[in-house]
């Protein structure tokens, strides 16, 4: 079980409409995506991306169907922080890229059923 109740593909399925909804929204901004679901053995990278500025952004999409345990960004705790600077210094690592600068964002997708997708982008959080 994923969650409390939920069936595991079921939220496979929230999280890969949260992905793609966050996808959509990077690239309405002008962004590029130049990865996606990046896997190491300490974990997965959602979204890495070139902003409209040309900066590296790794992003963390985090779904949820309500908001019973908080904002989906509230997810990303200081542990989960320091786990995707972990993983973006291996994605640079593998791909032998080294930008001058990168950061790391986290796109909250609300996906109440029934109810009004809500998409928050927060800049820079790790």
């Amino acid at each position: 079980m994923a969650g409390k109740g939920m069936p595991w593909r079921e939220a496979r399925g929230v999280g890969d409409l949260g992905e793609e909804l966050a996808v959509d929204h990077l690239q309405a901004q002008g962004w590029e995506i130049i990865d996606r679901n990046w896997r190491c053995r300490d974990g997965e990278l959602d979204v890495v991306a070139v902003d409209e500025t040309g900066m590296l952004v790794f992003c963390e999409v985090k779904t949820r169907r309500s908001v019973r345990c908080g904002q989906p960004v509230e997810a990303v705790t200081p542990d989960k922080a320091r786990r995707l600077r972990r993983l973006a210094w291996g994605w640079l690592r593998d791909h032998a890229h080294r930008p001058g600068q990168f950061r790391i964002d986290v796109v909250g997708v609300l996906v109440p059923a029934g109810g009004q997708v809500q998409l928050q982008h927060l800049r820079a959080v790790a």
